[in-house]
């Protein structure tokens, strides 16, 4: 009896690295996607904070220099958008952290309700930065 249970293989699960492009067709719900891309967005945050600071303390030295970050802002589209693409992540980071704490409150755990207001974080990230967007390129 020993013998065969000795001789029995055992399936085990196999864990492989997963690679970008697998990553890409991974479906995952909303609440991860907001999820990842509320991690994402705090490591953008984080890595530019230097660049950011410095960029805040040149436009409040004196009026000359924010005359010049102002210039500098307004004629580069490139530099639009990369401010445009960190008020995303400013945006978008704010939202999700207000969805985490009122999970921590136990409010909103249910999974249509998370998927929910998954839902609705992205969609307001992507709305306000849409408004911050048109009022930077002047179009209102």
């Amino acid at each position: 009896m020993v013998d065969s249970q000795q001789n029995v293989k055992k399936d085990r699960p196999v864990y492989r690295n997963i690679g970008l492009a697998q990553l890409i067709k991974c479906r995952l719900p909303w609440a991860g996607k907001a999820s990842i891309l509320h991690r994402i967005s705090g490591a953008v945050m984080f890595l530019l904070l230097p660049f950011i600071l410095y960029l805040f303390d040149q436009s409040l030295a004196s009026e000359l220099s924010y005359q010049k970050f102002q210039a500098f802002t307004t004629g580069n589209i490139l530099v639009k958008l990369i401010c445009l693409g960190l008020i995303w992540c400013f945006l978008h980071h704010f939202c999700a952290g207000i969805r985490y704490l009122l999970l921590d409150l136990e409010i909103g755990v249910e999974r249509s309700e998370a998927n929910r207001s998954a839902i609705v974080v992205l969609f307001l990230g992507l709305a306000l930065t849409a408004v911050v967007g048109l009022k930077m390129f002047g179009l209102y």
